[in-house]
């Protein structure tokens, strides 16, 4: 298939200039465009990156008020596009005016095509740096410390432990089981004072109930065996660090009376140890369960809830951030290709449609898994929806009010398109059928950053 040409708006009324420019610039889509209305049409149709605009436009070629009036739209509609503008021998000081107003360069009839087309290629060359710099930006705000993002839920929550991380807070993270949580625990840390320090994660629930003790305070070998060494245990590990406790509320009330007060007094002993050692971390905790309701039944302790509790961050589960399961799914096709040696370009329509439909109820990690299956036992260049092995679609429920239903319909739409377009607002704004300028609005009033 052959590459699609750049498209170049050429905005001349002069009907041999026409001919003349779109036979010698043949290595660009020209768009031709005689006066304002047209060219207008074809900025908001095509977004070219690049565009001719002969100043000397009717109804006024005299002075060339209409054609600055039309490099003033252009630019309004289109900032990021390289506007050459045409002007006559005798006419620098308008040329001076347009570079004013943010023409990127200005050329003098009578035209060589040759010469216009260096100064053409040159504003491709730069329009497509400032485009790659653009998406290089974007990318590496959607990805904060391993969490790929673009929904506005979760970009709070990412803001928040940005806000929190510096501090020497205690934070509680809540969310469903596979939404990264881990990962937004070890962002606290990387951002934090103690960075330099360890982090140390313990699953209270993958150590049985009459280990957990020695795994999280160590023990000493002379008091609590005859045999093998002493050994630290998490808390020491993670001195001067960070210790993440994952689903906190397995621990039994004996063991939690023992953190508490390991807590309250900074220090810690080993079982089997009378000895005291001093301790100084910060804890980062999450729970499956409700942990409030936990405290509320007598099953963990309230005060040390509320030391744990310090800051507490919600992390949305993957149905409800919109815009960022395709988004998540592209990085994941792009690591999984390197790790199997695939050469998966991207996802079919039918798959970005069976992605947003599913309710992923296991998260970021079930969607992992089948973008990992996929990516192993697709046998074409895209991946489809039946290579993704979903269950039948689970509808989410609408609200029923009617201004309710439109804003979170605009929403999706939008962050849907900004995810299509691959953060292009422009082309974005083109799959939506809006302007640019109507577009920002809108990004402005759902609060939607690209």
């Amino acid at each position: 298939m052959a590459q699609s040409k750049p498209e170049l708006l050429v905005i001349e009324d002069d009907k041999g200039l026409q001919k003349q420019l779109k036979w010698s610039l043949d290595e660009y889509h020209v768009v031709l465009a005689e006066g304002k209305d047209s060219a207008l049409a074809e900025l908001r149709r095509f977004q070219p990156k690049v565009v001719t605009l002969d100043l000397g436009l009717p109804p006024d070629p005299a002075n060339a008020s209409a054609g600055l009036e039309l490099l003033s739209e252009i630019l309004n509609l289109s900032p990021s596009s390289k506007v050459i503008v045409v002007t006559g021998n005798d006419e620098r000081e308008v040329a001076m005016k347009a570079i004013e107003l943010g023409a990127y360069d200005y050329y003098h009839k009578p035209i060589l095509p040759d010469e216009l087309k260096l100064i053409i290629n040159r504003a491709f060359e730069l329009a497509n740096l400032e485009e790659e710099s653009r998406i290089y930006r974007r990318n590496e705000n959607m990805r904060f410390h391993g969490i790929v993002a673009t929904s506005p839920k979760m970009l709070a929550a990412c803001q928040k432990i940005e806000k929190v991380a510096p501090t020497d807070l205690n934070v509680m993270l809540e969310g469903d089981s596979g939404t990264g949580k881990e990962v937004l625990g070890r962002a606290v840390h990387s951002l934090s004072k103690r960075s330099e320090g360890s982090f140390v994660y313990l699953n209270c629930a993958a150590i049985p109930e009459n280990l957990l003790e020695t795994e999280l305070f160590g023990y000493e070998a002379s008091g609590f065996s005859e045999e093998g060494a002493s050994s630290k245990g998490k808390i020491e590990e993670a001195n001067d660090g960070t210790l993440y406790l994952d689903e906190v509320e397995m621990m039994t009330m004996s063991l939690q009376t023992k953190l508490m007060r390991a807590l309250n007094d900074g220090r810690v002993e080993r079982v089997g140890s009378r000895e005291a050692l001093p301790i100084n971390l910060r804890l980062i905790c999450s729970a499956n369960g409700d942990l409030e309701q936990y405290v509320s039944e007598g099953k963990f302790r309230e005060d040390l809830f509320y030391k744990l509790n310090e800051i507490n961050i919600q992390i949305p589960p993957l149905a409800e951030r919109d815009g960022d399961v395709v988004l998540i799914a592209r990085t994941m096709l792009s690591k999984f290709n390197k790790q199997f040696g695939r050469n998966i370009r991207s996802f079919t329509k039918d798959a970005v449609q069976a992605m947003e439909a599913y309710s992923w109820p296991g998260n970021v990690r079930e969607l992992e898994n089948k973008i990992k299956s996929a990516v192993v036992m697709s046998e074409g260049t895209q991946i489809t929806a039946e290579d993704l092995q979903l269950e039948e679609a689970q509808l989410r429920e609408m609200p029923l009010n009617l201004r309710q239903v439109r804003e979170a319909a605009e929403t999706r739409a939008i962050q849907r398109a900004i995810v299509l377009a691959d953060g292009n607002i422009s082309q974005a704004a083109k799959l939506l059928g809006l302007t640019r300028p109507t577009l920002y609005s809108l990004m402005d009033k759902y609060s939607i950053h690209s």
